[in-house]
């Protein structure tokens, strides 16, 4: 098992390797580069798409922590939990940004079969666990994923690139942007966070 995790584990720092230098590789890249047969690779990844996907998110998975809400958690601890959260994003995705571009670029250009699966719904959802049972799970629903579209790749892009903000300035705005989405939900059921 363990050699199983460290093989995986050495295949996916080679691609991060390659794409962090611009580099789209192939499997077969990754392996040459990572020293592991070509035909071990292919079992563990059978397309580029895959392997650059997985790559990115192993990569950055463990940055991201969110402490289980107290069952005495309120709308306050939410709002907290929700900031602190965007911020982690935002940092990890700055951080790893030549990675999230190569990955998004491959998404946009449909050079990858693979969805692009979402860690930031479930890192939304925990986050906002405290509005659990006081909003209701379809507004609540809709309030992830309108915050959705602060926690990604996509924002980092808009505010860098198309706002051209530096990037203190960007998560700052990232951050007013979640919160004032917060305060509308809460509001449209009543609820406000003092």
């Amino acid at each position: 098992m363990n050699q199983k995790r460290r093989t995986r584990s050495e295949l996916l720092r080679a691609a991060r390797q390659i794409v962090e230098k611009g580099g789209h590789p192939s499997v077969a890249d990754v392996a040459d580069l990572a020293g592991i047969s070509r035909a071990t690779a292919y079992r563990y990844f059978s397309t580029p798409d895959e392997i650059i996907r997985e790559a990115v998110l192993d990569g950055v998975a463990d940055v991201i922590s969110i402490e289980t809400a107290a069952a005495s958690a309120g709308l306050k601890d939410a709002e907290v939990r929700l900031d602190k959260l965007v911020s982690d994003i935002f940092h990890m995705i700055l951080n790893n940004e030549s990675v999230f571009r190569a990955l998004l670029g491959n998404a946009v250009t449909g050079q990858t079969q693979v969805r692009r699966g979402g860690r930031r719904i479930p890192w939304l959802k925990e986050a906002l666990s405290p509005l659990q049972g006081r909003v209701p799970s379809k507004q609540l629903d809709k309030l992830i994923h309108a915050l959705s579209l602060v926690t990604g790749v996509e924002s980092l892009v808009v505010m860098r690139d198309i706002c051209e903000l530096e990037p203190k300035e960007a998560e700052r705005i990232l951050r007013w942007t979640a919160k004032a989405i917060l305060k509308t939900a809460l509001a449209e059921n009543n609820l406000e966070t003092a």
